[in-house]
């Protein structure tokens, strides 16, 4: 069985710490293939982003030297939410494992996702530390509410995430990009644009 990786946000920009996770993953779960879910829109923030195709651009540009796919899945199947996504590419890929990757930072909110709950029980969750955001996400709801399901094995094995649900922290170096050194790369970003 094939095993993907998936890492979805409205990548504005694009940065070391996505490119950072995604490598790790690939080598720490043995996956096949990263791929890059850069979402149309994110319902949860705010702020506009940047041009949907400027931000694919960037995440070509970004990993063009990097074994790492972007996909337009969620533009492509109209979605707004993750559990939408994932829910098509479980039904669409019936010989691949995905695997959600994301930062300690999106765990701490993650009980605000629509139908976080779902997520958990259709896909294994990796959540890899970010600094200033490792406590607040051990303590966070979703952390509680799925406590028994984590798995805190040194060296993760393909079985530990077959059954669902099933997510794991992993101890990964922390890569220091504060919120200025993303505003800065976003503006270098939309001024060559």
């Amino acid at each position: 069985m094939k095993k993907i990786g998936l890492l979805g946000g409205s990548f504005d920009p694009p940065h070391k710490g996505h490119i950072y996770i995604s490598l790790e993953a690939k080598k720490i779960l043995k996956l096949d293939d990263i791929w890059w879910l850069v979402t149309p829109q994110n319902p949860l923030k705010i702020d506009k982003p940047a041009i949907y195709k400027e931000r694919i651009k960037n995440c070509i540009n970004i990993t063009k030297n990097y074994p790492i796919k972007i996909k337009e899945i969620e533009k492509k199947i109209n979605s707004k939410y993750s559990y939408q996504t994932i829910n098509f590419l479980n039904s669409h890929y019936k010989s691949i494992k995905f695997f959600w990757l994301m930062g300690a930072d999106n765990l701490i909110n993650f009980h605000n996702w629509q139908n976080f709950n779902a997520i958990f029980k259709d896909i294994a969750i990796v959540v890899f530390k970010r600094h200033g955001y490792n406590n607040k996400a051990l303590k966070s709801r979703t952390s509680h509410i799925y406590k028994n399901f984590k798995i805190n094995n040194k060296k993760l094995i393909f079985e530990d995430f077959v059954k669902l649900p099933a997510w794991t922290i992993i101890q990964n170096k922390e890569i220091r990009i504060s919120s200025t050194d993303i505003r800065k790369q976003r503006e270098n970003l939309r001024s060559k644009n």
